[in-house]
């Protein structure tokens, strides 16, 4: 009887990097991570496990694998004060708020689905293209990432908020 293997859609490549991305760009002069509508929470797991990282699933859904910090709610960004980094890998119905968190700090999404806007039919390359011109319209600093995994969906946005000191003091 070995461990039940996690099944997830995508590329599993995207959670380790997506994680070294983020340990790469920040190292340790971050702590709090919001893995938003995070799922199973793997991408945490890694951010906790392997970087020493505090990094919690913000999720509805009840499915964390075991020992994941997980707060089972939708994500507001109204939460996003108490981090110092929101990550959104593909956070379908939480985009919106993921991105207007940049108002407040770091933001790092990879946005998969249209829950942008729903009177558009936005692809892969249109949809980063209207979230990259919110962030104009906001005047929030972000750069564009390509990430190392398969699928039209390994874009993605990092707003340059500045980095407040480890938790947010």
């Amino acid at each position: 009887m070995g461990r039940k293997q996690v099944k997830c859609h995508g590329d599993n490549a995207r959670f380790d990097e997506v994680a070294n991305f983020i340990y790469e760009r920040y190292g340790n002069t971050i702590k709090y991570i919001a893995d938003v509508a995070g799922g199973q929470g793997l991408l945490t797991k890694i951010l906790n496990k392997k970087y020493n990282y505090e990094s919690e699933v913000i999720d509805p859904r009840e499915y964390q694998v075991k020992g994941v910090s997980n707060r089972q709610s939708e994500y507001s960004n109204d939460m996003a004060d108490y981090y110092d980094l929101i990550v959104g890998l593909h956070p379908d119905e939480a985009t919106r708020e993921v991105v207007e968190s940049a108002h407040k700090t770091s933001v790092l999404i990879i946005p998969c689905c249209n829950f942008w806007d729903r009177t558009k039919k936005l692809g892969a390359k249109e949809l980063v293209a209207e979230i990259c011109g919110y962030f104009d319209n906001a005047h929030i600093k972000y750069e564009i990432i390509k990430f190392n995994f398969k699928g039209p969906k390994n874009v993605g946005i990092l707003t340059n908020h500045q980095v407040k000191s480890i938790g947010g003091e």
